[in-house]
């Protein structure tokens, strides 16, 4: 059983910039929590070999990166793209995504309102209403009208939201037409990759449910929505060729709002390579059309349907 990590998922961002003891602890949480996961181990002497770095400097990593930028932290030994990326997230604002979702905590609301022209209260509108999980569906939403029906916004913040949104992951501007260059939920630095197929996708969500529905994948407490700190989220690290992902059940509000905290799959990629790519996809069981009670990934229902229409039977 995995605790959740409220020192990690409850802290206000720093005051100060972040201590090089206190970012090597966050990286050896990481290493601990992806070998306790059944993780790659590689991967977790990884972040293990970077916190060690870091310990052991004299320079702290805040004044390596506010003099030399994300280019001198991947210089530091141990310290690729990767890994100098969560560093750049750690000093600037002090949370992590990654060490929260490996946590079992999913704040979409919070990427949301990161957005400018976003606050809080509306994020949280958005996720709820809309049913939106990603920047991706957020989007697309703000394209295809429904943003701009949702009460109190306005041609204005729409504009503004789109321009945002195309500023930071220079996304095709149609909803559907997206191009390589796609930001992820958090990940707003990165790419997401769209050499990442449906059948992939479709395949760890298979492997995924599969091994929930057998206990053959350890469970985390996450903080949120679990008073009783019940260690019930199944967690899966996998590997395509190349890619590294992570595979949980969605614990959002719209999930258990809607009771399908065991339906709705959240799949990372969680790329350790010197392209340093993420991304985020949700798969759920479709409710409507010719896809109806097939699995599918939102927001690629096209390529799902010729999945399906071509798969052998």
């Amino acid at each position: 059983m995995i605790r959740p990590m409220e020192s990690e998922t409850s802290k206000p961002r720093y005051s100060r910039p972040p201590s090089n003891l206190e970012l090597a602890e966050k990286l050896q949480m990481v290493a601990d929590l992806l070998l306790s996961q059944g993780a790659n181990r590689f991967r977790a002497e990884a972040y293990h070999r970077a916190a060690e770095t870091l310990r052991e400097m004299k320079l702290s990593a805040w004044q390596i990166y506010q003099s030399q930028g994300i280019e001198g932290l991947e210089e530091l030994p141990g310290i690729g793209r990767t890994i100098s990326r969560a560093l750049q997230q750690m000093i600037r604002g002090g949370r992590w995504p990654l060490l929260e979702r490996l946590s079992g905590n999913d704040v979409t609301e919070q990427a949301f309102a990161s957005v400018p022209n976003i606050g809080s209260k509306l994020a949280q509108r958005i996720h709820n209403e809309l049913g939106i999980e990603t920047l991706v569906e957020l989007q697309a939403a703000a394209w295809d009208g429904r943003l701009q029906r949702m009460p109190g916004i306005g041609e204005k913040r729409v504009r503004a939201v789109r321009e945002s949104l195309a500023a930071r992951g220079r996304f095709a501007h149609s909803p559907g037409g997206f191009g390589e260059n796609q930001s992820p939920l958090f990940e707003d630095h990165n790419d997401l990759t769209s050499d990442i197929s449906v059948a992939e996708l479709l395949d760890i969500d298979d492997e995924y449910r599969f091994k929930a529905a057998h206990s053959a994948l350890p469970r985390v407490a996450p903080r949120r929505f679990n008073p009783a700190a019940e260690a019930w989220l199944p967690i899966l690290h996998t590997e395509r060729g190349e890619w590294h992902y992570t595979a949980l059940f969605s614990n959002t509000e719209h999930a258990h709002a809607m009771g399908t905290t065991h339906d709705w799959v959240v799949i990372y990629l969680e790329d350790h390579n010197k392209r340093g790519q993420h991304g985020r996809w949700t798969v759920i069981t479709s409710q409507f059309g010719k896809l109806r009670g097939h699995r599918i990934v939102r927001g690629r229902e096209r390529e799902c349907a010729e999945y399906y229409e071509n798969r052998p039977v």
